[in-house]
């Protein structure tokens, strides 16, 4: 289990030395402490994005803390970086800058074959779109499976279901894509009406969009002649 060292930026003091007020602290039986009463002063920080340094610096080491700071707005404790002990960071940069070049390789290599099954599942959505919904415009089913399956974006292709091309998932991602593109949605949510309220009033529109799309496309006047 990780030592757990708290950002605040609350007039905190320390509850031993009354040193304060305190950006990083720990808690101990429930009263704020400062790094150093905590025996923890010695160690550096290390903020997090280079997650090869990061590795490295708490393998090398003996103690480490995660820090982390509270999002109010998401109501979670989120990780900031770690504090390490200064000759253990010394020996992960070393590390790192002896294979930065292999390590650059190998991202370019993932990079490479992340954005080749991108592909892949973006082409397997849309296929999917064009089942659901044969109706659909093929360009259309497109656009549709690029913006719900972007990595990273938290939209409904990147979830689980999204994943597995579960039927509802795929619903949902045209049935946003109605509601956004084919109807005034955007334009009463600018004016203030509240979102359950202006998807109540659209949904009747949505659905005889999709209705439609749901049905096999007629055939062109040339095909049913010559057929």
């Amino acid at each position: 289990m990780s030592l757990v060292v708290f950002e605040s930026r609350k007039q905190i003091h320390c509850a031993e030395c009354r040193q304060g007020p305190l950006r990083h602290l720990v808690r101990e039986a429930g009263v704020p402490r400062c790094l150093d009463c905590a025996d923890l002063g010695h160690l550096v920080y290390l903020p997090r994005g280079d997650a090869a340094l990061t590795r490295r610096a708490r393998e090398a080491g003996s103690l480490s803390a995660v820090v982390v700071r509270l999002n109010k707005r998401r109501h979670r404790y989120e990780r900031l970086g770690l504090l390490v002990e200064e000759a253990a960071l010394a020996h992960a940069e070393r590390s790192c800058l002896a294979d930065a070049e292999a390590r650059a390789r190998r991202r370019e290599r993932d990079r490479r074959r992340r954005a080749a099954e991108d592909v892949r599942f973006t082409a397997a959505f849309a296929a999917e779109i064009l089942r659901l919904f044969p109706g659909c415009p093929p360009d259309r089913a497109r656009d549709i499976a690029a913006h719900a399956s972007v990595r990273g974006s938290g939209r409904v292709g990147r979830t689980a279901a999204g994943r597995a091309l579960d039927e509802q998932a795929v619903s949902v991602a045209v049935r946003a894509a109605v509601r956004h593109l084919d109807t005034e949605y955007d334009a009463l949510l600018m004016a203030g009406v509240p979102r359950f309220t202006a998807r109540a009033r659209l949904a009747p529109l949505i659905d005889a969009v999709l209705d439609g799309w749901r049905a096999a496309p007629a055939l062109e006047s040339g095909a049913r002649e010559s057929a």
